[in-house]
């Protein structure tokens, strides 16, 4: 009797290990979906806010003109970042890059002074473009304003095909791993039907034969979610000593919302497995326990 208690015993016990298991490779699926999401979400901005647009300035302008011009755009809330370039560094940037003086062939310096602006995420795209180039083009002395319209329309045409692709990708995993979570703890509850249903006999409510075991799956939900964060993690970590510059698309604000989506699905959704198996089995008589 005291053998056959504990091997039932420990059959449970491999049960939940089983359970616990599965739904952290789950969870740590989900977890990559809504990391990638959200790296994605600042991947785009920070390819649009590298996107330049160059502010040629006239030759007329004259140093204190071209200080209040920096000032006036610096303020301008399309600007996230504006360098100024002068006409002498310039001239070194081009005899750094082509080896010679450009003076050498044209008897002066044909270099222009340039603003070089790095516009905000928002303001990165061909309409909005547009716009800012006719308000620059409305302060006196500037020569003419550039900017790759033809890189941002296709910049933004691909950051939004993937942006959709991980949408519909999240969605899927999602159901998908609903799906997986689901099957497991039925799995793990199915052992116990006959308690179920002897339970349900001696005129034990529902709510009271669910309560342990919805409570068993939360504890393994809690759980697995924190093993997928800890997984999580060691795979952010090795990215980052790898790749140090993935400090600037990804931040602390990334990494929480991830570890508390992880924490949330995993408790939420082996909660609702759980309550939904064992309401299968409570609607079935004996015969049915017997034949599934």
């Amino acid at each position: 009797m005291g053998n056959k208690k504990k091997t039932t015993s420990s059959r449970h016990g491999l049960q939940v290990v089983t359970l616990c298991i599965s739904t952290t490779m789950v969870l740590v699926l989900l977890g990559l979906v809504v990391f990638t999401v959200l790296t994605a979400r600042n991947l785009s901005s920070y390819v649009r806010e590298n996107l330049t647009v160059t502010v040629v300035l006239g030759d007329e302008m004259t140093q204190q003109e071209r200080g209040a011009t920096y000032n006036r755009l610096r303020v301008r809330p399309y600007v996230r970042h504006i360098t100024y370039i002068s006409k002498e560094q310039a001239k070194k940037e081009s005899m750094a890059e082509l080896g010679a003086d450009p003076e050498d062939f044209a008897g002066f310096n044909p270099l222009p002074a340039t603003l070089e602006i790095q516009l905000a995420a928002d303001y990165a795209n061909s309409d909005s473009a547009l716009l800012v180039k006719k308000e620059i083009l409305a302060i006196p002395k500037i020569a003419e304003v550039n900017y790759p319209v033809d890189l941002m329309d296709k910049v933004n045409s691909n950051l939004s095909k993937i942006s959709l692709v991980l949408l519909v990708l999240a969605v899927l995993l999602t159901i998908v791993s609903f799906s997986l979570i689901s099957n497991s703890v039925r799995l793990s509850i199915y052992s116990q039907r006959f308690l179920i249903h002897t339970m349900k006999l001696v005129g034990a409510s529902w709510a009271f034969i669910r309560r342990p075991f919805v409570r068993r799956a939360v504890g393994v939900g809690l759980v697995a979610a924190i093993l997928a964060i800890l997984v999580l993690g060691a795979g952010v970590y090795a990215l980052y000593l790898q790749q140090p510059d993935l400090l600037t698309i990804i931040g602390w604000e990334e990494l929480t919302i991830t570890g508390v989506a992880v924490l949330l699905f995993g408790i939420i959704i082996t909660a609702i497995c759980a309550y939904l198996a064992v309401n299968k089995f409570l609607r079935m008589t004996a015969g049915e326990l017997y034949r599934i």
